[in-house]
Parts: structure tokens; C-alpha cells; sequence
């Protein structure tokens, strides 16, 4: 942090021409820590989006996710690194005992032993999958949903090819707060769900399916035609980013509701 820009704006709070709410939203923006010659750490970003930075795993060495994570973790609870591959988790995890891994999803993570089954956020985000070969994304997903402190429901394997599997379920649909919609192949289920659904839906294309699924560009582009309203598309097996984006969703509007001082 910039030790004196925070003075003045501190004095600048105190003689008033500065109000405490617009300094918090320039504190926000100030705190970055260098870390090697090769990352900069954005702190506040938890200030800004609820939930401190994120890892990049897969292209980094394990040094460098090392390095961030111990400085991470010496000013976040939740330390969180994406697309860890088991061998890098294991030489993570000679130097972090601590560290827990979540092999399906190819995350790896440093947080409190309550945090994942006790959710500190309001709200119930559901998961589905159209089929099975969609789990990684989709606990990609689970994983930083229920570490972001939101209620997890996960329904798998509902796809159109069955889709009597999704109609006796409806009642888990009705009871979500904002949908996330994992579909490969031709990606038609969030159509369907949105459909059915009375709140958000997060689409994510996977790239699973035969030659003509083109590694998920089908999918991605039968999930930004939908006629469905009310529905979002995130990248193709960016479970990660439709976790956030329901995050985002869920916690922005509480916040308008408390400022307004109405109930959700």
C-alpha cells in the first residue's frame, strides 16, 4: 500500500472533504503486493467482490503458486488456486501440510476446517450436469461456490437425451436462488432449465461431445442463442468463472436490498 496516499486520504476524511463512504471505495483500489518478479497480489479485491484473488494454476510453476499462496494466506482465510494438477498438488503440499485438494474439480485450497460445510453467505446456488463427462466443470464450480461461503445443491446427470431425470426434480429448481447449467454436446439444457426456472441462470458449455461439439463452440453457441430468457453464458469449461458470476449475483443484490432497506 502506498503509505501516503492513504495518509492524505485519511486527512482528507478527517478535515471532511472526503466522505468515509468514497474513502473506503478508494481504499479498495490501493492495496497490491509484489510478490518475486512475477505476480502481483490485488488484497482488496475481497473488499470488491466478496472473495479474495484467485490462483491461476495451470501454467504457473509450482514455486510461483507456492510463493503466492504463502503470502496470500498471511492476510486471507480462504487461499484458493485453480486447475492444480495431482502432481503439482503433491509438491504444494510438502511445503503447505494444510492444503486440501479437491481431485475432481483440480483445486487446491487453504481455508478454515469449517468453511466448506458451513455456509456464511445468504442463498442456495444449484448445479446441474447434462451428463456425467461434465463433472470436472461443474465441480469446478461447486468447489469455489461453497469456498465463496454460498449453500451448494448438486443435481447431475439430467440431461435432454432423459429429460424426465431434470422433471423430477423440479422442486430443486424452484427452491434455487441462481442456476448454474453445465452442458457439453449440443448444450441445449440450459434452454430447458431457464425455462422451468424462476431465477438466474449461469450457462456453461463444456467441451465434450464428437467431432461436430468443435471442443465446446457448439455448445457455447447454442447457450448465447437461447430464446430462454433470463439466462447467462460464461467461457467454455470456465466452471470457476460461473461460480463468481453467481456469487456476484447473490451477493450484490442483498447488498442494494440492505442499502434501500427493503427485504429480498
Amino acid at each position: 500500500m502506498n503509505s501516503e496516499a492513504l495518509q492524505h486520504l485519511l486527512e482528507d476524511v478527517a478535515t471532511g472533504a472526503v466522505q468515509p463512504t468514497d474513502a473506503l471505495t478508494k481504499i479498495k483500489q490501493l492495496e497490491i503486493e509484489t510478490v518475486g518478479d512475477f505476480a502481483r497480489i490485488d488484497h482488496h479485491r475481497q473488499l470488491r467482490t466478496g472473495f479474495p484473488e484467485v490462483i491461476w494454476g495451470q501454467d504457473k510453476t509450482p514455486d510461483q503458486i507456492l510463493q503466492i499462496m504463502n503470502a496470500m494466506a498471511q492476510r486471507h482465510s480462504v487461499v484458493m488456486a485453480t486447475r492444480i494438477q495431482p502432481e503439482v498438488f503433491g509438491q504444494l503440499q510438502e511445503n503447505i501440510p494444510h492444503l486440501s485438494y479437491y481431485p475432481l474439480a483440480r483445486i487446491a485450497a487453504l481455508h478454515p476446517s469449517s468453511q466448506p460445510q458451513f455456509p456464511s453467505q445468504p442463498g442456495t446456488i444449484t448445479i446441474l450436469t447434462a451428463g456425467t463427462a461434465d463433472l470436472p466443470v461443474a465441480e469446478e464450480a461447486a468447489v469455489t461456490a461453497t469456498l465463496s461461503g454460498f449453500q451448494v445443491q448438486r443435481l447431475w446427470d439430467v440431461g435432454v437425451a432423459g429429460i424426465h431425470r431434470l422433471l423430477i426434480h423440479r422442486h430443486l429448481l424452484a427452491a434455487a436462488d441462481v442456476l448454474i447449467v453445465v452442458a457439453g454436446m449440443e448444450g441445449a439444457l440450459p434452454s430447458v432449465v431457464a425455462g422451468l426456472a424462476d431465477c438466474p441462470v449461469v450457462a456453461v458449455p463444456t467441451s465434450v461431445g464428437y467431432g461436430a461439439n468443435f471442443n465446446g463452440l457448439a455448445p457455447l453457441l447454442t447457450m448465447l442463442n437461447s430464446c430462454a430468457p433470463g439466462i447467462g453464458v460464461v467461457n467454455i469449461d470456465n466452471g470457476f468463472g460461473a461460480a463468481v458470476l453467481a456469487g456476484q449475483i447473490l451477493r450484490v443484490g442483498r447488498t442494494r436490498f440492505q442499502e434501500t432497506g427493503n427485504s429480498p
